[in-house]
Parts: C-alpha cells; sequence; structure tokens
C-alpha cells in the first residue's frame, strides 16, 4: 500500500480510474516499468485509455442515476424548498413579532410621556407642539407647548387630562348632569353642569388662561368688575332702544371654533386641542342597553349651558363681532354694549331715525360672525315706552319695575303669615328665585336691596319655613337660575384644596 493512503482512499483511486491503470501508475512511479520517454508504449496506452473510458462511464452511470427516478428528485426538491421556506417564514414571524413588542412599548411609554390620540375627528394635530411664545406674552398668558407642561401646570396626571379631554361618540359614562329648567318666554331649558373634576379644571382653565385676555370694552356680561348694572348705564336717558337676541348662543359655538381660539392666542395645536375638548360637549341621548346605561353623542362638540369656561369663551370669540358693532354705532350715533347674547343699542336725537339702517348692518354682521339673531326677541322700544335693559330700567335713571317690585313685597308679606305652601315666583325653586330678585334689587337699588335681603333671610331663618323649604326641596327637580342676572364677581372662587391630595382629586 502506497506511504500515506489509507484503504479506502485506495479503493476511491481505483474506482476513479482502473484497476490497471493504477497499478501501472505505481510500477511507473516505483521504477518497475520502463517506458520509452518520446512515446508511451503499446501496453501502457491501452491501460490509460481503459482508465479513461472508465471514468467517463462512471460520470455517465452517476448521471443516469441521478435522473432515473424525476419524481423522487422532484420531491426532495420541493421538501428541501418548503423547509427552508417553513425556516424563514418563522425567521420573518419572530422578526415581526419582536418589532411588534418593541412598538408596542414604545407606544406605551410616549403614552406615559405625551397625548397622541384624543378620540375620532379630534386627534389631528396633536402632533404640532410648538406654541407661539411671542404670541402668548404679546397676551400675558403662561407659555404650555405640549400635553405634558399643560398636566404639569394644572398639576394633573397626564392620564387624567387624557380621560377629562377624550372625545367619544358612546360612552358608558359622562362628565355632565343635565336637566332641564323652565324658561321666562316658554319652554325648556337644558343645563349641562360639569361634574367636579371637570368643574374644577374649568376653573382652572377660567382663571390662568381666559380671564387674563382682555375683553371688548362693550362685553359686560360674566366679565369681572362688571354687571348687568354697567351694561345698563350707557343707554340711560336715550329716545330709542334697541334689544336684540342671538339664537343657541352656547350651542352655536362649535369645538373648531373654541379650538381655533387658544391657537389664536398662541397656543400649540396640541395644548389649544385639549383645551378645547375640556370646554366642549356634544349633547347626548342616554340609553338604556341590557341593564346598562349608555352616552351616545347626537350633535357635534359646542359649549355647554352651564359649564364657566363658556360665558368667557363667548366674551373672547365676540371680540371682533363687539368691534364691528362698535364701529356701527359710532358711524350712526348709538351706544353698544353685550351681555351674553343679549346686545343693546340706543340713541338720541336724530340718530334715532337711523335705526333701519343699523338694523340692517347688524343682522349682516351677526350672520357674517357665524350667528343667528332670535326672530322672536327683537324689541325697539321708541320714546315714551319703558325702556328695558337687562331688567333694568333706563328711561331717566337706573330703577326697578315697580309692579314687580310691589309684588314681590307682597310675597314676602304673605310668606311670613302663611308660609311657602301654595306660593310661587319665576319658574324654579321659590326661594332660589326670591333670593335672586333680592340681590338683583340690591344692585340696581342698595338700600331697597339690603332692606329686602334682610327681610327675606329672617323669615327663612325661622323654624317652620326652613322644615317646609326642606320638605320642598325633596320633591323639587334642580332650582332655575335667579330671574334676573346676578353681579359678575372679580373671579369665581377656585376649587377648594384638600391638604394633601391635589385640586382634581374632589369628590
Amino acid at each position: 500500500m502506497p506511504e500515506g493512503l489509507t484503504r479506502q482512499q485506495l479503493y476511491d483511486r481505483i474506482r476513479e480510474t482502473s484497476k490497471e491503470e493504477y497499478i501501472l501508475e505505481e510500477m511507473v512511479r516505483l521504477g518497475f516499468w520502463s517506458r520509452d520517454t518520446d512515446k508511451p508504449s503499446i501496453p501502457e496506452a491501452l491501460i490509460k485509455q481503459e482508465g479513461e473510458l472508465n471514468r467517463q462511464l462512471n460520470q455517465l452511470l452517476s448521471e443516469r442515476s441521478k435522473y432515473r427516478d424525476k419524481k423522487r428528485l422532484l420531491v426532495e426538491m420541493r421538501k428541501q424548498r418548503m423547509a427552508q421556506a417553513k425556516a424563514k417564514r418563522a425567521e420573518t414571524k419572530k422578526r415581526n413579532e419582536q418589532k411588534r413588542i418593541e412598538r408596542a412599548a414604545a407606544w406605551a411609554e410616549k403614552k406615559q410621556q405625551d397625548i397622541i390620540y384624543l378620540g375620532e375627528n379630534v386627534s389631528a394635530g396633536l402632533n404640532k407642539n410648538q406654541s407661539d411664545t411671542a404670541q402668548l406674552q404679546k397676551y400675558n398668558l403662561p407659555v404650555w407647548h405640549s400635553a405634558t407642561d399643560l398636566a404639569a401646570a394644572m398639576q394633573l396626571p397626564l392620564g387624567k387630562l387624557r380621560f377629562l379631554a377624550f372625545n367619544r361618540s358612546v360612552a358608558h359614562q359622562t362628565h355632565y348632569q343635565r336637566f332641564a329648567i323652565p324658561k321666562k318666554s316658554g319652554g325648556t331649558r337644558i343645563i349641562s353642569a360639569p361634574m367636579p373634576q371637570l368643574k374644577a379644571a374649568q376653573h382652572w382653565i377660567l382663571e390662568n388662561v381666559l380671564y387674563k385676555v382682555s375683553n371688548s370694552g362693550s362685553a359686560n356680561g360674566f366679565v369681572p368688575g362688571k354687571s348687568i348694572v354697567t351694561n345698563a348705564i350707557p343707554h340711560v336717558g336715550k329716545d330709542l332702544v334697541i334689544n336684540i337676541d342671538l339664537k343657541d348662543f352656547f350651542p352655536s359655538v362649535a369645538y373648531n371654533r373654541v379650538k381655533g381660539l387658544f391657537c389664536k392666542l398662541g397656543y400649540s395645536e396640541q395644548v389649544a386641542t385639549i383645551l378645547g375638548l375640556i370646554c366642549t360637549e356634544p349633547e347626548v341621548d342616554e340609553v338604556l342597553l341590557d341593564g346598562r346605561k349608555y352616552f351616545v353623542a347626537k350633535t357635534a362638540r359646542v359649549l355647554p349651558q352651564g359649564a364657566p369656561t363658556s360665558p368667557a369663551i363667548t366674551n373672547l370669540i365676540c371680540y371682533k363681532m363687539d368691534r364691528r358693532f362698535e364701529g356701527l354705532s359710532a358711524k350712526y350715533g348709538y351706544a353698544y354694549t353685550r351681555y351674553a347674547d343679549d346686545m343693546t343699542f340706543s340713541a338720541k336725537g336724530e340718530a334715532a331715525a337711523k335705526a333701519g339702517q343699523l338694523l340692517w348692518a347688524v343682522k349682516k354682521v351677526v350672520a357674517e360672525e357665524g350667528f343667528v339673531l332670535h326672530p322672536d326677541k327683537l324689541k325697539v322700544m321708541r320714546k315714551g315706552d319703558r325702556h328695558e335693559v337687562t331688567g333694568i330700567v333706563v328711561n331717566q335713571k337706573l330703577s326697578i319695575d315697580r309692579t314687580t317690585l310691589r309684588k314681590f313685597r307682597a310675597l314676602l308679606h304673605q310668606v311670613e303669615l302663611t308660609g311657602l305652601a301654595g306660593k310661587s315666583w319665576g319658574k324654579g325653586n321659590i326661594i332660589a328665585s326670591m333670593e335672586g330678585y333680592a340681590n338683583f334689587v340690591m344692585m340696581v337699588k342698595p338700600e331697597q336691596g339690603r332692606a329686602l335681603k334682610t327681610k327675606l333671610a329672617a323669615i327663612l331663618s325661622r323654624a317652620d319655613i326652613k322644615a317646609e323649604a326642606q320638605a320642598m326641596w325633596k320633591n323639587e327637580p334642580p332650582a332655575e337660575q335667579p330671574a334676573m342676572p346676578p353681579a359678575n364677581p372679580v373671579a369665581p372662587p377656585a376649587p377648594e384644596k384638600k391638604t394633601d391630595d391635589p385640586w382634581w382629586k374632589v369628590v
């Protein structure tokens, strides 16, 4: 056996050629076979040719065996491809699952650090979190660029802020308690009173944003330091007084308009969206299904009647309209004031004859500003009529309707004698209505009002009246607002804070 070769290697070499050719090579190598150097001998050539033929034959036999069973070959190839594809799918699935886990973790982390979705149709723009610092400084407003900044300023967890602002078409709970109260003109008005947590947030927005922005000089309703008295004073002693009301004032102001107001003040779209959502709410239907109550939105989001932020927002939205009316009033020689949706124009002398021109221009401005005039509440009071502005008589001086005042004094006398049974004042809770009227009188006529309030307090402090009032409260719906608008405080009371809890943890 040649050195360095194993038995198997020896067999493989013989198999590749032939036994004779291998023996010949070994004999030549070992010197046992002499050959002519110029050309091989005949036996040597025959042996090499035989070896070459054997190699070719072996190759042909190998190819033949490979293609002898095509079906088996195809099955093997298919199995191999399927195994490769399966392994590739498993690898892709594993890689995609890892990406999904990473995305979910990133999303969860982002939700903890930012607000990126607040419901359908309101979430566009939440990625824009850069406020206009110069514009905010112009209005002396605090600078918040993002939801995180706003939550920190409100001392509110980001999740709680998201909960208060989230827009749902169908929900199991609501941020508002809704009830109907009768209107003075007939029918009912739906009041949406915010729940404590949302109400506290709205008060915070009112004090830290809305009250910092100046209103027009003609706005008197719900403006710190102003009241129905300041609204009526410019119209005292005029020959012509015109009262105009806007129809569905708060519900006519949609969410997009509120959000646009906060953007105009300089806040980023993210902050403006959150503030706008907190201050608006859709009208809802209460649906009971399978014993569970659902609140289903039936309108777009609007300013709710009853939220503390609604009046201040409308004052700012009406700023341009007020300025246009101020310009019209100066042009035609009129005085103009507005208390919420109640607008008053008055004139003296020759200017009173231009009422038709003024009203035509006013209707055009109201339509252009996105509001609708109430068709039944246009009132023109000429010379000789009783001129009344937000409940105050202004013919010669600020005064109160004498007939109504006499009736109220008579009511106090009757209640003092026979109690509350069978008595009424206004269209709501009699005690709240009486207290509201006494406050109204005190604003216009301080001495008379003070005397009425003292007498009313003495009557209501009696034990029998208290017992009767408590029995009435158990069976009556929520009290109506005072018949006459009260004076505005300098600012609404801040939500009461507990010692250990932030302001939003109210019950």
